[in-house]
């Protein structure tokens, strides 16, 4: 009766030669098209039902006023914090309730947007932020992947060269992106937002630009 055994032996492998690590980066600037504007109203009283109901009454006229202009991707409206919170003397003695009720309006229509706002009179703004719509930020994306890419191929076909290599074949590589901020913020005083809203003038706003970047990352094989 013969008997056998299986030995293993580790196999150590060649570490790879001629291997570059390098990235490269591409930017695309892009004007903002997104608008979200935010528009409170804060009460004060004793009475925590009367309080709720002057901040209802507030919301339910902004409600209707920008119902009127309302249209999917130009001028979406929903209502943003509700909040009632208790106001308290050093003491700790309850002595009044303080109301916040927000509306939001956003879009890619920025004069709908501010003729909206500038119509609402129970309310005032109180913040205004521009971004990207997420069919604009896929489309400077892909235009900045394909930059970030070639600039990729383009250092590792000039680095293989000055190393004395003829070329190059790709081992791995990795792609990332970002929004690179704003390049030209823009702000709006809340005096002026205010002013226009009391006047029924459009609320002045001017959107900025913003960066899409795309990170290549990765490594090659000379040759």
């Amino acid at each position: 009766m013969g008997a056998s055994a299986a030995w293993s032996q580790a196999v150590t492998l060649p570490s790879p030669q001629n291997v570059l690590q390098l990235s490269a980066t591409a930017t695309v600037e892009v004007q903002q098209d997104q608008l979200s504007m935010t528009l409170s109203t804060t009460r004060d009283g004793t009475d925590a039902s009367a309080v709720q109901a002057q901040l209802k009454s507030a919301l339910d006229a902004a409600l209707a006023e920008a119902r009127k202009n309302a249209q999917a991707g130009q001028l979406d409206v929903h209502t943003g914090n509700f909040t009632m919170s208790p106001r308290r003397s050093r003491d700790g003695k309850l002595t009044g309730w303080q109301g916040t009720a927000d509306l939001i309006l956003e879009g890619r229509d920025f004069p709908r947007i501010a003729q909206t706002a500038g119509r609402i009179s129970t309310l005032t703004v109180r913040n205004v932020g521009f971004s990207l719509s997420r069919e604009q930020q896929a489309k400077v994306e892909s235009e900045a992947q394909g930059q970030a890419i070639d600039n990729f191929k383009q250092r590792a076909d000039e680095l293989a060269k000055r190393l004395g290599f003829a070329g190059y074949t790709l081992r791995e590589v990795a792609v990332n992106s970002h929004l690179g901020g704003p390049i030209q913020p823009r702000v709006m005083a809340m005096e002026m937002a205010k002013a226009a809203s009391a006047s029924d003038a459009p609320v002045p706003i001017e959107a900025g630009k913003t960066s899409v970047v795309v990170n290549v990352s990765g490594s090659v094989q000379l040759k």
